[in-house]
């Protein structure tokens, strides 16, 4: 019996024991279940600024925790070792509320909530949402870092338990983002569904020769400035990582042209790995 994802545009449709695009999603009796669902290949008490995230809670720190799997396939992935992964990776189980019971023993060492990040953390939806609901019945913060290609409704339907997402908006062109086995409309949908939500900030890793254009980055601020110009946004360096290692890493140069041309549209825009 075959049976389509409804999380992501994808749709991958599988047949019994078939595992979707994302490797952490599959057929498994005749339902699409998350396969990665506590399963975790990483986990460390981060600085809130390093998800990024400049203006919620700076200066204080958030436990975050990362599984395999991504439904985008970057050639520049920093995370590919667990993103480009799969089942394989993980080296721990952790239900929900183990999680949830070591982010409250860190909150004497600062931290706030759970930072779901390092993977694509919307591959395994349903841990997030699960860790989610705990961990504000505790009264701690959600945190989420993504890709933001997830479809409408799921989406909504998990906003209400974040508090902080950092959606990476890779470039402002469709070229790109089919590349990178995405789509941008879905990502600006989702930053907008967000930014009525929850604090939202953004990053773009600029690429050399790729969405480092001077054009792409006025219409990329222009746009999220018509969203909120109170939206920090992030410019990222790249470095050669996974499959993109045939080129240097972005000029800092590049970085902050690129910002100066973002300010002329939004209130906080920050470099990031200068």
């Amino acid at each position: 019996m075959k049976v389509t994802c409804p999380l992501c545009f994808h749709h991958c449709t599988l047949s019994e024991g078939q595992t979707g695009a994302c490797r952490a999603r599959g057929n498994r009796h005749g339902r699409i279940v998350p396969l990665n669902y506590g399963k975790l290949t990483a986990l460390a008490l981060d600085p809130i600024e390093k998800k990024p995230l400049q203006h919620f809670h700076p200066g204080s720190r958030v436990l975050s925790v990362g599984s395999f799997g991504c439904n985008l396939h970057c050639p520049f992935c920093q995370n590919a070792s667990i993103a480009a992964a799969g089942e394989e990776t993980y080296t721990q189980d952790c239900p929900p509320e183990q999680l949830v019971q070591k982010a409250m023993e860190l909150r004497e060492k600062g931290n706030i909530g759970l930072a779901y990040t390092y993977n694509e953390p919307l591959v395994g939806y349903e841990y997030v949402r699960d860790c989610a609901q705990q961990v504000h019945q505790a009264g701690l913060y959600n945190v989420l870092v993504t890709n933001g290609t997830i479809e409408e409704e799921p989406w909504r339907e998990l906003l209400p338990l974040l508090d902080a997402v950092n959606i990476d908006l890779k470039g402002f062109t469709q070229s790109w983002y089919r590349r990178l086995g995405g789509d941008l409309e879905t990502v600006k949908r989702s930053i907008i569904l967000a930014a009525s939500s929850c604090h939202v900030e953004v990053t773009t890793l600029i690429v050399p020769g790729e969405n480092d254009s001077e054009d792409e980055m006025r219409a990329l601020s222009a746009w999220l400035s018509s969203v909120s110009p109170d939206i920090p946004l992030h410019v990222s360096r790249f470095f050669p990582r996974h499959h993109m290692q045939d080129r240097p890493p972005t000029p800092v140069s590049t970085v902050y042209r690129l910002v100066n041309i973002a300010r002329e549209q939004l209130r906080y825009v920050y470099t990031g790995n200068c």
